[in-house]
């Protein structure tokens, strides 16, 4: 089997790997269950090789992640419950239906893009398919990573009018959160820390959302860096033969503000 640009090939290789007689026994093995922590990590991979810039690499990526709506397909199809050209089926009639003012008729192009309108068409469809959540939250995705979660329940709460008006009232909200902690450390139990430790982590999104700034983006950033400057003191270490283990806090300190100084 030769490679293809053709879609119709990657599904033939997925239907060959997963056959029972022939096929890959790993592939063969596998569930939507086991196979879904590879699909987030292929989507954390994709996000990787955009901030690297690497166009190469992105194109490698997308690749593994299309690979991963094509295996639950073929799982889906081998369970009759539905195939992959009902999955682009699925999602063209979901785009043309929430674009009306791209793809609909005349007086709804001229009517323009309408704030909450891609909310508003969801609600539709989920109504229609028997599906409605009776509080606002509802909807919200559990399994997803735990400060996107944060960032959309705040999004939520914020459409009915539950929210801040000010940054500064979300700073000073962060700010009771870091007194709270302070009040525990010593004197408290692991789960009330614990507690306390994700209130603190939660008004840090809502503040850099009040902020529009992208809170895992900002984050991904802070741990590069912390990486980067971390590196830099292994560097300096290394130049004196020694190793990060061998020298004190201070040492490190003092290579850690050099790696700082120099990118600023």
């Amino acid at each position: 089997m030769m490679p293809s640009r053709d879609i119709a090939r990657l599904i033939e290789i997925m239907a060959a790997l997963r056959d029972k007689e022939t096929g890959c026994p790993w592939d063969v093995e596998q569930t939507f269950a086991t196979i879904a922590p590879y699909t987030i990590e292929e989507a954390y991979e994709v996000a990787e090789a955009i901030a690297s810039g690497d166009m190469r690499d992105l194109c490698e990526e997308l690749g593994d992640l299309l690979l991963q709506v094509v295996y639950h397909a073929q799982m889906a199809d081998e369970a009759g419950a539905f195939a992959f050209p009902d999955v682009v089926e699925a999602i063209t009639t979901k785009l043309i239906r929430r674009h009306p003012h791209v793809f609909g008729d005349a007086d709804a192009k001229a009517a323009g893009a309408a704030r909450g309108q891609w909310e508003r068409i969801k609600a539709e469809e989920k109504r229609e398919r028997g599906v409605e959540h009776k509080r606002l939250l509802d909807g919200v995705p559990i399994a997803i990573p735990a400060l996107m979660r944060a960032l959309k329940l705040q999004e939520k709460a914020s459409t009915v009018g539950f929210d801040w008006n000010d940054p500064r009232a979300v700073l000073a909200k962060l700010r009771e959160e870091l007194d709270e902690i302070e009040a525990e450390i010593g004197d408290s139990t692991p789960e009330r820390l614990e507690d306390e430790v994700g209130d603190l982590l939660f008004a840090a999104v809502n503040l850099a959302r009040h902020l529009d700034v992208d809170s895992d983006q900002a984050l991904r950033r802070a741990n590069a860096k912390f990486a980067r400057r971390f590196g830099a003191i292994e560097d300096g270490l290394a130049a004196e033969g020694r190793k990060p283990g061998e020298a004190t806090l201070d040492e490190m300190e003092a290579l850690w503000k050099r790696a700082k100084g120099a990118e600023s």
